[in-house]
This record gives C-alpha cells, sequence and structure tokens, in this order.
C-alpha cells in the first residue's frame, strides 16, 4: 500500500473528530493533513469546541489542520476566525461559501486573507463559487478551496466535470489548493488524482479501503460470501 501512495501525486487528508484516530492518522506519513467540522464533532460527542481544538493541535503540530467557523454574523465569523488562527502556524479557518441564509462570505474571506489568515473556504458546489472566491483570494497567503464533489455525486452529477473547471479557474492562484471534498467511495481518490487535483479529504472508512486496492476479485468474491453466512450464523437465524 506505502508504494501505491507514493505512485498518487494528490496529497491524503483525514477528515473526522475522534481525538485518538485523528492522532492515528497524523502519525501515517502518507496522511499529510486533516481537517474536521462542527457535524463531525457533534457526531463525536464533543462539547468544548475549543478545547478539543486545542487538544488536538497540542498533539498535532507538523501537518495542517483545518478547523471551521460557526457564526452567520461577519464580524462574529471574522473574530471567531482570528481566534482560531491563533491557536497555530498549522492551523487553515474553515469558512462556509455562504452564511445559513445564503448570503456570501467573500467580504469576510477577503478580510482574513487581508490579515494574512489561511483559510479553507468550503462548502462549495459550483463553479461560479469558486470563481467568487478566487477572486478574493490573496496569492501570497496559502489557502485551500474545498468543492464536495461527494455531494455533487449525490444529485446525480458527476463532479469530475466540475473539478476540472474548478482546477483552472484556480490556476490564476499558484497558493491555492483545491480539495476534493466528502469523497463517498475509495474510486473517488484515483478519480481526483487523475484530473489533477490537489487534495482528498476523506473519512477513516474510505481511507483504510486503501489496502484493499488490486485485491483478487474472486477472492474478496469468497470473503464476502463468507462474512454473509457468519454473520447469519452469529445471528441465530432458521428458517
Amino acid at each position: 500500500m506505502q508504494q501505491l501512495v507514493k505512485n498518487l501525486k494528490i496529497k491524503l487528508f483525514a477528515d473526522g473528530a475522534d481525538l485518538d484516530t485523528m492522532i492515528m492518522m497524523a502519525n501515517l506519513e502518507y496522511i499529510q493533513g486533516l481537517t474536521t467540522n462542527p457535524t463531525l464533532m457533534r457526531k463525536a460527542g464533543i462539547a468544548d469546541y475549543k478545547s478539543f481544538s486545542r487538544q488536538v493541535l497540542k498533539e498535532i503540530t507538523n501537518k495542517p489542520i483545518s478547523f471551521e467557523v460557526f457564526s452567520d454574523d461577519y464580524e462574529e465569523m471574522k473574530r471567531q476566525a482570528m481566534e482560531i488562527a491563533s491557536w497555530g502556524d498549522n492551523v487553515y479557518v474553515k469558512i462556509p461559501i455562504t452564511t445559513s441564509t445564503g448570503s456570501p462570505t467573500t467580504d469576510v474571506i477577503e478580510y482574513l486573507v487581508g490579515k494574512s489568515v489561511k483559510l479553507n473556504v468550503t462548502a462549495i458546489l459550483t463553479p461560479e463559487q469558486v470563481n467568487s472566491v478566487s477572486k478574493v483570494l490573496n496569492p501570497e497567503v496559502p489557502s485551500y478551496v474545498s468543492v464536495f464533489a461527494g455531494r455533487i455525486a449525490d444529485t446525480g452529477r458527476d463532479p469530475e466535470e466540475i473539478m476540472r473547471t474548478a482546477l483552472k479557474i484556480l490556476q490564476q492562484n499558484q497558493s491555492a489548493e483545491l480539495i476534493w471534498a466528502s469523497p463517498r467511495e475509495l474510486l473517488n481518490v484515483f478519480q481526483a488524482d487523475k484530473i489533477g487535483c490537489h487534495i482528498i479529504t476523506a473519512t477513516t472508512d474510505v481511507l483504510n479501503k486503501l489496502k484493499l486496492v488490486g485485491k483478487d476479485l474472486t477472492e474478496y468474491s469468497l470473503e464476502t460470501v463468507q462474512m454473509f453466512r457468519n454473520d447469519a450464523l452469529a445471528s441465530g437465524y432458521n428458517l
């Protein structure tokens, strides 16, 4: 698997909110960064956002980590972003492309990059949104642009065309990296790599499937049948 990963040009980021798992993934050489968000934190039972984030950063100091603001008010978004950015040099601040009411956050983004805050602009789904972000990013400040390819696919659309368009838009800013976000299956890693996407961020459930790459399909078929039978026996089913 190590050789497989070395052959990939794309960077692999781990997405999650469990501290032990985040530390484990950060210790893997082929994981080059980490991301999280309030929804993942809530699912993981995180009650204190700041305390958890600072604990993560105490353990992981040498790889980029993205933490998200959660206010809908522009000024409060700026304040939260500035505080989050102060937590560490490896911190990228996630700013959603709009507020929850649909108001654009480009002014907030422009203000923050003007303060040299490294951003991860998130929840993007359209080329128009990528374009609006690209116009306000600072080429001298590293940034991520997270396009939720998995959610695009959820609507029945092939995300590859949109991701290719996003790459073309971002060519004018060499400090901005495109993230293929919310992948649903391991195949997405290879799709993203093929088109030249810079980063893909995936949960451990997806990344753990890297060990299956190249597996003999006949063998995998047998293991699947064995799984079904073992689960039926363990459940005590009978007819």
